[in-house]
């Protein structure tokens, strides 16, 4: 199946101000009737979590109500609809988007993806051996630089089953596992995309189940880092980066959020096709990381080295 990975993720939420300006100063672009929207049209969507037009919640603390896949053609759709109706209600709502829910209760909607493309330059480095990617003059580093989020990466949930969660994204809707945490749960990738996942499931206890992050792409790794000490110097607290993850080789940076759940920034994604064999590892700090820097106050050199 076609699918592309998420176009937009729901949230019904406590308090719809705070939420819909931390969204501004992440980076979204607030477009109106709780949609805040990355550079490609990708989309964070907010609603008071008494909204009687959104779905149930999970049972938990978690504010995420709704997955919406963004996929390729209606030929898609249709077969989505017709392979989840052999056992679950399948709505079609007004728009002509699907609605239905995973094994774990997840509510998922799936749509002809409202990804709009997209043509901006990716970080470019220079570097001893190789051509110059940026010609004499070219400044890398400006305090305007852009830094908006391109596109709705990934999500990730914690579910009380992650194998039988697996099972349901691989065997009904076509997604393929590219590397996993032994006991923890797999990194999964849908047919209509490269990157390395757009969904990473955790298994925890039930009353944990929900969203435990969201993530978009950016440009490049300063971008990570610029935007993140932005953020961070409106007033928002840091707390996993910034670093380089293993699996996914891609930068990230995370902030706790009024949204019940971490926010991340990630760049520079691995790509991978069906050749690839998944790999595994069991979980831990070296397994998650390939490095990790610690944000700190702005310092520069101010005389010589104190005399140890």
């Amino acid at each position: 199946m076609n699918i592309i990975g998420p176009d937009a993720l729901v949230f019904g939420v406590d308090d719809l101000q705070s939420c819909s300006q931390y969204l501004v100063d992440y980076g979204l672009a607030d477009v109106g009737s709780g949609r805040f929207e990355a550079v490609d049209g990708t989309a964070i969507i907010l609603r008071h979590k008494d909204d009687a037009e959104l779905p149930p919640g999970l049972g938990t603390a978690s504010m995420l109500r709704k997955t919406i896949y963004g996929v390729a053609d209606a030929a898609t759709l249709h077969a989505i609809a017709d392979e989840l109706s052999r056992d679950r209600a399948v709505k079609v709502l007004r728009d002509g988007s699907l609605e239905s829910v995973d094994d774990m209760g997840f509510v998922l909607g799936f749509q002809v993806t409202v990804r709009r493309p997209i043509a901006l330059p990716a970080e470019s480095i220079n570097a001893p051996g190789a051509a110059p990617q940026r010609p004499a003059n070219v400044l890398a580093v400006r305090d305007d630089a852009d830094c908006r989020p391109r596109t709705l990466s990934h999500v990730v949930y914690f579910v009380p089953d992650s194998a039988k969660a697996e099972a349901f994204y691989v065997e009904r809707l076509g997604f393929v596992c590219t590397d996993r945490f032994t006991g923890v749960g797999p990194f999964l990738r849908p047919a209509g995309t490269l990157d390395h996942h757009t969904l990473f499931m955790i298994q925890t206890p039930p009353f944990l189940k929900g969203c435990e992050h969201f993530t978009f792409h950016m440009g490049g790794p300063t971008a990570v880092v610029q935007a993140g000490t932005r953020f961070v110097e409106k007033g928002y607290q840091s707390f996993w980066g910034p670093g380089r993850h293993r699996f996914g080789s891609n930068w990230f940076w995370y902030f706790n959020s009024p949204l019940g759940c971490h926010v991340e920034y990630d760049a520079d994604m691995d790509l991978h096709d069906d050749s690839w064999t998944a790999r595994e590892t069991p979980m831990g700090a070296d397994a998650s990381q390939l490095f990790l820097f610690q944000h700190r106050e702005k310092w520069a050199p101010s005389g010589p080295p104190a005399k140890g």
